[in-house]
Formats: C-alpha cells, sequence, structure tokens
C-alpha cells in the first residue's frame, strides 16, 4: 500500500546550491532524498512547495513523496534526520491523504529577510543576514511597500531566469520591524517569481537609504522592466517560511527556529 507522506524541513543554504536537485548533488532535495531513501531503505522522490536559490535558507520548507514504507511520524523524523547533515533537519511530519500537492495546494507562501543595520560587516551571522552599513529610515520604507500590495504584475522584480508562466502575483502583505540592529521584512504572497525577494529587498534599501523616495517604487512597478529596479540583493539574510495550506489539512506553520530570528 502506497502513502503519501509530508514533511516539513528546515535548513541553513549557504553551503548548497540551492533546493533543486543538481547532477553534482550538492543540492538540499539531493541531501534530503538521499537521507529518505536511506531510511526508506529505497529510492524516494520529493515534491516541494517552493524551489529555494544558492544561499537561502529555508526554515518549513514543506515536500511530499509517496512511499510503501509504513512508518509513524516520529519515525520519519527522527530516521531520515539521522542520515542528514547537521545543517538540514525534518521538523515534522504529516498524513495529508493521496491528493495533498506540496506545491499546487499551498494558498500562499511567506519569506522573511534579516538585515543588519551597521557600521561593520556581520562575523558570527555571516550568511545568515544581509548587511548594510548607511543608516535605513523605516517610515520611507513603509511608505513604498504601500504600492506593492495587491495584484500586480510584477516583471520589473522578476530576474531573467524565472519560468513562471505569468508575472502576475498578489502581493498580501510587506512587515517591516526592527529589534536593535536588526531589520526584519515579513513577504506574504500568493506565490513569487524568481529573485522576486531579493529585487523588492534591494529597491526598499534605496529607499531606505535616501537615494530614492518612496514614490520611486511605483515608477518601478509601472515599468515592468527588471532595468528600472535596484539590483538584486544578497540571497544570505533570506528565508522561506514556508507555505501555508488550507486549515483542514492541519499542517504545521511553524517550526522552532521562527522563534531563533531576531
Amino acid at each position: 500500500m502506497t502513502q503519501r507522506v509530508a514533511l516539513g524541513v528546515s535548513y541553513r543554504g549557504d553551503g548548497y546550491l540551492g533546493w533543486q536537485s543538481q547532477p553534482n548533488g550538492r543540492t538540499v532535495q539531493d541531501a534530503l532524498e538521499k537521507a529518505l531513501s536511506q531510511f526508506a531503505d529505497a529510492p524516494l522522490r520529493t515534491i516541494c512547495a517552493g524551489r529555494t536559490d544558492t544561499g537561502v535558507h529555508g526554515l518549513n520548507q514543506v515536500v511530499h513523496f509517496d512511499t510503501d514504507a509504513i512508518r509513524e511520524p516520529f519515525s520519519w523524523v527522527r530516521g531520515t534526520n539521522r542520515y542528514l547533515p547537521p545543517d538540514i533537519a525534518v521538523q515534522w511530519c504529516a498524513f495529508p491523504g493521496g491528493d495533498f500537492h506540496a506545491r499546487n495546494h499551498a494558498r500562499g507562501r511567506r519569506y522573511a529577510y534579516l538585515l543588519l543595520e551597521s557600521a561593520v560587516r556581520p562575523a558570527i551571522e555571516s550568511g545568515a543576514c544581509g548587511w548594510v552599513f548607511r543608516p535605513l529610515d523605516g517610515d520611507a520604507m513603509r511608505a513604498a511597500v504601500r504600492y506593492l500590495l495587491g495584484e500586480h504584475d510584477f516583471s520589473s522584480f522578476r530576474s531573467a531566469e524565472c519560468q513562471a508562466k505569468s508575472p502576475v502575483k498578489v502581493l498580501r502583505a510587506i512587515d517591516i520591524h526592527r529589534r536593535g540592529a536588526y531589520w526584519r521584512f515579513e513577504f506574504d504572497a500568493s506565490a513569487f517569481l524568481h529573485h522576486m525577494v531579493r529585487n523588492i529587498m534591494g529597491c526598499l534599501i534605496t529607499v531606505g537609504s535616501g537615494l530614492k523616495p518612496p514614490e520611486w517604487m511605483a515608477e518601478v512597478l509601472a515599468a515592468r522592466s527588471r532595468q528600472a529596479a535596484a539590483p538584486t540583493f544578497s540571497p544570505a539574510g533570506l528565508y522561506f517560511l514556508g507555505p501555508y495550506y488550507d486549515a483542514p489539512l492541519g499542517l504545521p506553520e511553524r517550526t522552532a527556529a521562527m522563534d531563533w530570528l531576531p
């Protein structure tokens, strides 16, 4: 009997070439599938809720796969983690039913960007946060955000390698908070284009640094051209908080690492 299994996975992305499997095997998907196959004693392939790029971290990446290896949820978690490197760990396991699809059934996705504002670069948190040396104006950045909310063509924030069928997405919220020297930006959307968050971050930092007024964000959006926006910002501080689904599925939307971020 085949069973569909869903897992929540956390990982640090700075040691990997992104999520998606590659021939060299140095990706998060490759490491996870190798561990799952060792634990289940059979080859297993996963489908994820949202692919992340090189250097991007995941706090609640959701995957699903089908298997005839019958295990308890805690066994999938502990057994798989036994074969995973220290910077990747399964957080939870659920059995959502045979028609569940980690990507197609997601109602939305969330990202967070952690940014250090400091005259000197990060050391201990290197690779885990972005960095700016100029002081940032939070009110200006929040004013710029208002032009992006809602359903828009986000072509100005889309990489040339993006494979999405449409650049039109619904950006539901961008929240900006500060704790000491750290800024935290949270993004909630129906889906995201390739590099969309990092390109928006580049524009927000341009506004926050006083190089452009908040109204400039509306001009960038209306241009529908990548050339109109700021350069793509560093992946170091980007965290995929994960997808969210209809409540009856009962899939967790939080992991412990979410309390670790400032």
